[in-house]
């Protein structure tokens, strides 16, 4: 599996400097000597980096990127939800930049939340049923070897398996075939996520199988801790004042979202695996009402469940552990296991 598949996040054309352009009490307050988000090894280990950006650079000018860093949690939030930034979720489309947030593409044609009635919970019975019925054919195909890839034969056929999704009631119903449900692979990622970080706790799992309710709830924890999209592209429309600084009026700013994510200052012991915690958050996994998002928790749930049913003790194959890999997406290539 490719984590940066063509078409789910290009990469992103450098954005104008705007050093320049800044207010003089920017430049007083603002550290514009960061380190880059595209440094060479970067993409291997990019929390170390979040770690410094959040701790000395909360604020600083990525000239390589060409756009503002900011990498706490707060700050993060008020770029994705406050009036003072454009781009997704406020207009559509993105201008500052080609980044989805979380599983949603943030395209125009990525239809109103009110046209989704899943955002209370329940969920189109045949859609359901769909998903469902493609987890548990691919599982059974994989149930009887002695060693399998879940990305490559699990993780990448699920999402591609569910086909699009379908909105309306009685006799009239309409295929909602846009970006969020069209492009899968962000979708793939973030299963692949999920999956090695439930594998990862074999006590978890089997907590899992007397409670499968909780998979919910990991599923929201796997998003937090490894988000698919690590970097959220925005604009500011006014001048803006964050913990590092001012930022002045149209300035273009990467949200790193997986930096959020394991910030200290919102979650407590950030960089563990708890789906049981106190803390969680939805506000960098996009909008509750887009498709993919929903389509995404749908294949999680059903998707791990079909796997512990088909193969009670699945396991990681002996001597492996997942890599993930990739910068602005982000996930495992592969999740070798014994299925028996």
């Amino acid at each position: 599996m490719q984590p940066d598949a063509p078409g789910d996040i290009p990469a992103p054309a450098p954005l104008p400097d705007q050093r320049a352009a800044a207010p003089a009490r920017y430049r007083r307050t603002a550290r514009p000597g960061g380190p880059s988000l595209l440094a060479p090894g970067a993409a291997r280990d990019p929390y170390r980096l979040y770690r410094v950006l959040r701790e000395k650079y909360p604020l600083s000018y990525d000239a390589p990127l060409g756009a503002w860093l900011i990498s706490r949690y707060d700050d993060v939030a008020t770029a994705l939800t406050g009036p003072a930034f454009t781009g997704f979720p406020h207009d559509g489309a993105p201008r500052g930049g080609p980044a989805p947030l979380g599983l949603c593409h943030g395209n125009a044609r990525c239809l109103p939340r009110d046209r989704y009635a899943v955002v209370t919970g329940s969920v189109p019975r045949h859609l359901a049923e769909r998903v469902e019925r493609t987890a548990y054919v691919l599982a059974r195909r994989i149930a009887g070897r002695r060693q399998a890839d879940l990305v490559e034969e699990f993780c990448h056929w699920l999402p591609a398996g569910t086909g699009p999704y379908r909105t309306g009631t009685g006799n009239s119903t309409q295929a909602d075939e846009g970006p969020c449900t069209r492009h899968t692979g962000l979708r793939e990622t973030a299963l692949a996520s999920f999956l090695a970080n439930l594998l990862d706790d074999p006590d978890l799992l089997a907590a899992l199988r007397v409670e499968p309710a909780l998979a919910g709830r990991a599923w929201t924890e796997s998003l937090r801790r490894d988000p698919p999209v690590q970097v959220v592209l925005r604009r500011t429309l006014t001048d803006v004042t964050l913990s590092g600084g001012t930022l002045p009026a149209r300035a273009p700013v990467a949200c790193l979202i997986g930096a959020a994510g394991r910030d200290p200052e919102r979650f407590a012991v950030p960089d563990l695996f708890d789906p049981f915690r106190r803390d969680q958050d939805r506000t960098t996994t996009g909008p509750a009402g887009c498709p993919a998002v929903v389509l995404g928790r749908l294949e999680a749930e059903q998707g791990l469940r079909a796997l512990l049913d088909a193969m009670p003790r699945l396991r990681w194959a002996d001597g492996f552990r997942p890599a993930a890999t990739g910068l602005l997406t982000r996930g495992p290539r592969s999740l070798l296991v014994r299925p028996g």
